[in-house]
């Protein structure tokens, strides 16, 4: 790690703009862990006998509306706790590694919360819509169709998530006395 803060250092002394270049590529890391983690879950949760059980239940629910074709409520209740999971992830390391935040987690992780909540209502949203749009395609069967769903959703996510974790994470922490 004493790597990472000679490179956080020698970013700091060339100005802003070096500043948000080096935490946009810790950012795009910290984000490939969090997808990593995300689709380990989504693929693996499936496989609990209880949950597998309720692929075959239709979810309807606001705008919500998972088929049985796209995996009902099974799907449903995989996607978004994969989701919620990589995003709790996302968040501590972000805020530790990507922008050094002093932040005050108390103010922070509501804000964080809250935001991540609409992201996740879109996403929950748009992903069995495009996952239903793929599972069109002859050459696309269920599990690619709920990759690529969730890839699209997650580049959405990765594209927002950047500037507002940029404002949320604004306070640099204290250097401590040596």
């Amino acid at each position: 790690m004493a790597k990472l803060k000679d490179i956080d250092k020698a970013a700091e002394s060339k100005g802003s703009l070096l500043v948000t270049v080096w935490q946009f590529v810790k950012f795009i890391v910290v984000s490939l862990l969090a997808m990593i983690v995300q689709f380990v879950l989504l693929n693996t949760l499936q496989l609990i006998p209880a949950i597998k059980d309720l692929y075959t239940e239709p979810f309807s629910w606001w705008v919500f509306v998972y088929p049985v074709a796209v995996g009902g409520l099974g799907y449903f209740i995989v996607s978004n706790v994969a989701n919620i999971m990589a995003q709790i992830v996302a968040f501590f390391v972000n805020k530790e590694k990507t922008f050094n935040s002093g932040a005050n987690v108390a103010v922070a992780l509501p804000i964080y919360i809250a935001f991540t909540i609409g992201l996740i209502l879109f996403s929950a949203w748009l992903n069995p819509t495009l996952k239903d749009v793929f599972l069109n395609f002859e050459w696309c069967n269920e599990t690619a169709a709920k990759n690529i769903a969730t890839m699209i959703c997650s580049a959405v996510q990765f594209f927002l998530y950047f500037p507002v974790d940029k404002i949320l994470f604004h306070k640099k922490k204290e250097e401590k006395a040596e």
